[in-house]
């Protein structure tokens, strides 16, 4: 199949090694905007996005890896950058207030139907714990902006190393300011792979075949 969509998937793969190129900034702002334009159940966006760039946030997140899953550590000070995705473990009424202003503001809601566009906060009541947890639900919105931010870095050329080896422990006391409360189990390295050290990148791409994965009634 010849598709630019499926041109950016077929090149897309997970970088092992990374040289320390570092991502122009028009590219940048363009992955930036992909994340937050990133869809999510009722326009929630119960996210926080927290770019590791400088030296010495990327010092502070080499840290992070102390303990477990110190095989991704080393992407971490050579790549151009790391983005950690967080979520909203409680997500509120007052959270979504947030959206519904914002939406107004924008011209999408009329400001005399503000209190109707609650109504849609219905779904988040459904997914939230008699203690106001509703962190599954939060954090399956924060993937669908990870897998949108995956296809624009590839869409741009650049690599990625999505991570869930990461310690959602450490992060959350190491960026415990940046955070403020949100949790991040997953992180996305992003950067230019090595030629002569990602062994990865040499390999062929494996799918499972389409029928066997999707069916069509």
């Amino acid at each position: 199949m010849t598709h630019p969509i499926i041109s950016d998937l077929e090149k897309r793969y997970t970088t092992k090694r990374y040289t320390t190129k570092r991502i122009p900034q028009d590219d940048l702002d363009v992955v930036y905007e992909a994340m937050r334009l990133s869809p999510s159940s009722i326009n929630s966006q119960p996210w926080k996005f927290v770019v590791i760039e400088s030296d010495e946030a990327k010092e502070r997140m080499h840290t992070t890896f102390a303990n477990n899953f110190q095989f991704n550590q080393p992407h971490i000070k050579t790549a151009s950058h790391v983005i950690l995705f967080a979520y909203n473990p409680k997500y509120t009424r007052e959270d979504y207030a947030q959206v519904i202003d914002a939406d107004i503001q924008n011209g999408r809601t009329q400001s005399e139907n503000r209190e109707q566009a609650f109504g849609a906060f219905a779904f988040v009541d459904m997914n939230t714990d008699e203690q106001g947890n509703n962190a599954m639900w939060t954090k399956a919105q924060t993937y669908i902006a990870l897998g949108n931010t995956m296809h624009a870095a590839a869409r741009l050329g650049i690599d990625s190393t999505p991570m869930e080896g990461v310690d959602a422990q450490l992060i959350g006391e190491v960026f415990e300011q940046e955070l403020d409360g949100y949790i991040c189990d997953v992180a996305l390295v992003l950067g230019y792979h090595d030629d002569a050290e990602d062994y990865n990148a040499k390999l062929p791409k494996s799918r499972l075949a389409k029928e066997q994965v999707i069916q069509v009634l």
